[in-house]
């Protein structure tokens, strides 16, 4: 067998076999599995989906949030020779369905989630479903009981490099989710190439919760874990979030910038800026609360902390610098397989994602686009030659939709995407993303969509943060104002943000309006509010409610 993700499972439970592998709570505790427990039950489930005879290379598809079982079940579906096809865990029915059916799935392995019942509806009945009971799952196939039917497998599918391992179907911030496949190659590539050079360790302690679904939590923790012999923990609930965080007290942490700016609203409610401040310039008492600041957040022992999926502002990056936590800021894409650009802890370039991966070969198109080539390429979009066709220039390279600046020594900046570009009506384009970052550098803003077709100059629709909508309506006028008067003047005349509108109703993944990885969907956003902006744009004041 080639050097693969199963391949190295093998190889820890082997070498390792008592080493802890999975900490998953139930009710307030912590349930453990081994190497060798988990490979155990791994290897019953494996024999359970081989003895249902499904053709070679049949998909199987996994709809859960990160729990122990999901690891445990890809694992399975590898070992059995299938292709894995992993759903968001918050998932419609009706994209479950489009999913499922697209795929093609066979079967499909139902966890841990949150409303179960509504989502049952989009799996096409002549799909077996196989539920795990520990998370309340009920299903005709039980994995409990597979784990006492069966034996363990003891022949394991041999993978090659060429084969496909997995179909990762895109959210989308735009139109219907994508399936981008991956070869086993893709995958060890990847994983190779970074822990190389990115200098992880052996046997890390990792914590998992944004979903697996998404590339950057597969590649960069549960893959990374397994190459490396690493040991995984997850939370139970958004509410014990926290304190399962404290408990496990990662070696490699990872997050989205909503997850970063809650933390530091977090802080800040229990110790005020100006008290922080004065703290941190004694120099005995500042090493003693950033240590109590780091252990609290779980990051005591983080030796490599990354921030990816979306921008991050500079002003945050250098708040959590000055408590002692440095972030990295990383940049890949499900197409590319996260084959990409990374911060290091010796090179970290603030409002940069760093520098490429050896291998990676970048360029920039005559639009700005940011083009990449990598032996962690996508093989295609299943079923779709002609998106296919689309996605790579003549030269080969992937078209990433983003847009970019690559400085002298290589470093990369992101400026924005490409189809983000939007005309006023004074026919000017504009390209809102390095708006958006310099507007969330107020802490009353938690998300902003800079918007403006149909009106002569941009507005910007936001969402309040915690914080924020606990203030006075005229305190929240005169910071947005400030704000905009900060930010307008190193702006374009055809730039310069006329207005901010407040919502009333939160962004959520709930509502369609942000992603699983919690980016703004653009699109969605617009459709609602489109019709409003001349409204919006001729009411009195910089700062107006919606």
């Amino acid at each position: 067998m080639s050097s693969s993700p199963l391949a190295q499972f093998l190889k820890w439970e082997k070498e390792i076999p008592q080493q802890l592998f999975l900490r998953q709570p139930f009710n307030g505790q912590w349930k453990t599995w081994t190497y060798q427990q988990a490979g155990d039950e791994i290897r019953r489930v494996a024999n359970g989906l081989r003895s249902l005879g499904f053709p070679k290379e049949s998909k199987v598809a996994l709809l859960s949030k990160n729990c122990a079982h999901w690891v445990m079940a890809d694992l399975a579906i590898m070992m059995a020779g299938y292709v894995s096809v992993p759903l968001y865990a918050t998932i419609t029915a009706s994209s479950i369905h489009q999913i499922v059916e697209h795929s093609e799935a066979k079967l499909i392995i139902v966890g841990k989630l949150d409303d179960y019942s509504p989502q049952r509806q989009g799996i096409p009945g002549t799909v077996v479903k196989l539920g795990i009971g520990a998370y309340g799952i009920d299903e005709d196939h039980s994995w409990e009981q597979w784990v006492m039917q069966f034996e363990p497998l003891q022949e394991v599918h041999p993978w090659k490099g060429e084969d496909l391992l997995t179909i990762m179907y895109t959210s989308g911030t735009t139109g219907k989710p994508k399936g981008v496949m991956h070869s086993v190659g893709n995958f060890d590539a990847t994983l190779t190439q970074a822990i190389g050079e990115l200098s992880i360790q052996k046997h890390p302690t990792l914590f998992s919760y944004l979903p697996m679904s998404h590339i950057a939590e597969r590649m960069g923790i549960e893959m990374m874990g397994i190459y490396q012999g690493g040991n995984f923990s997850f939370p139970e609930t958004l509410e014990s979030f926290p304190k399962n965080l404290a408990d496990t007290q990662p070696t490699h942490f990872f997050a989205v910038p909503r997850i970063w700016a809650k933390f530091n609203e977090k802080i800040l409610e229990k110790l005020p800026q100006k008290k922080l401040s004065t703290l941190l310039a004694i120099p005995l008492v500042s090493t003693l609360i950033k240590n109590k600041i780091k252990k609290g957040l779980g990051l005591s022992r983080a030796k490599q902390i990354f921030s990816g999926a979306a921008p991050i502002s500079v002003d945050l990056l250098k708040w959590f610098e000055s408590i002692g936590v440095q972030i990295l800021q990383a940049y890949g894409m499900t197409e590319d397989c996260v084959y990409a650009h990374f911060n290091r802890n010796d090179n970290n370039r603030h409002g940069t994602v760093g520098l490429p991966l050896k291998g990676l070969s970048v360029k920039l198109a005559d639009n700005g686009e940011i083009r990449v080539k990598c032996p962690g390429l996508t093989l295609g979009y299943y079923k779709e030659p002609e998106l296919t066709k689309e996605l790579f220039d003549e030269e080969g390279y992937l078209k990433t939709g983003d847009q970019g600046e690559i400085s002298k020594d290589g470093f990369l900046t992101i400026t924005g995407r490409v189809k983000d570009l939007f005309k006023t009506d004074k026919g000017k384009y504009i390209a809102p993303a390095p708006i958006e970052m310099k507007l969330l550098s107020n802490p009353d803003i938690e998300q902003v969509c800079v918007v403006g077709m149909g009106v002569p100059q941009p507005i910007a629709l936001t969402v309040l943060s915690a914080s924020g909508k606990t203030k006075t309506k005229e305190h929240l006028i005169n910071s947005i104002r400030k704000t905009l008067d900060e930010i307008n003047p190193e702006l374009e005349s055809h730039e310069q943000v006329e207005k901010a509108v407040i919502m009333k109703d939160d962004w959520s993944v709930e509502n369609n309006l942000l992603t699983p990885t919690l980016k703004v969907k653009r699109n969605e956003v617009e459709k609602i509010h489109l019709p409003h902006y001349p409204k919006w744009y001729n009411t009195d004041g910089k700062v107006v409610w919606e």
